[in-house]
């Protein structure tokens, strides 16, 4: 079923949507929760939850990419799981990614609309620069929360040599934000 004819579904209030929407983007909704928080059962209610999500936003939203628009429900959803279970001390799973970004994005900025266009613009812009390949290992590792690891096994090279380049993007980033005089 194309994303479209889902998402009419969910515009009729049809139960079949979501059932259509696991069976053609349900891996890629698991894949991406369980990326960013490193425990399957978290990362099965967390996709419960977008389901839930994009039936309660739709309608009125009508989504062009349905893929993007879950990727970003269940992205978002993830986060605040593991902020939940980070105040809770349950695991550190996505800590050093966080952790990783620290120093580009300014603390609290996410909340201030404004500073988050500033950021998000910039961060855009600065994408634009980086190679086909830096792009792609950029957004795999801070989106889609790719460990070092994988990401260096796709690539043909250590996690050392990864580990660098990915510092030396964060750097990059860094500096871009310091040129558009967002603070750090």
């Amino acid at each position: 079923m194309e994303d479209r004819e889902i998402v009419e579904l969910y515009h009729r209030r049809d139960e079949a949507a979501i059932r259509e929407t696991d069976r053609k983007h349900g891996r890629f909704c698991r894949r991406l929760a369980a990326n960013l928080l490193s425990d399957d059962r978290d990362a099965e209610e967390c996709v419960s939850d977008t389901y839930l999500a994009a039936w309660n936003r739709m309608p009125p939203d009508r989504p062009d990419s349905l893929r993007a628009f879950l990727g970003r429900i269940v992205r978002n959803i993830s986060i605040s799981r593991f902020r939940k279970n980070r105040a809770e001390k349950r695991y550190a799973g996505m800590e050093a990614m966080l952790s990783e970004l620290d120093r580009c994005v300014p603390e609290g900025a996410e909340y201030i609309d404004l500073d988050r266009q500033v950021i998000a613009d910039t961060v855009s812009r600065w994408l634009d620069t980086l190679s086909r390949t830096d792009r792609i290992l950029f957004v795999r590792r801070y989106w889609y929360g790719d460990q070092v690891r994988e990401l260096a096994e796709r690539t043909g090279v250590t996690p050392n040599e990864m580990a660098r380049r990915m510092q030396k993007l964060r750097a990059g980033l860094r500096d871009a934000l310091a040129r558009e005089g967002v603070e750090i």
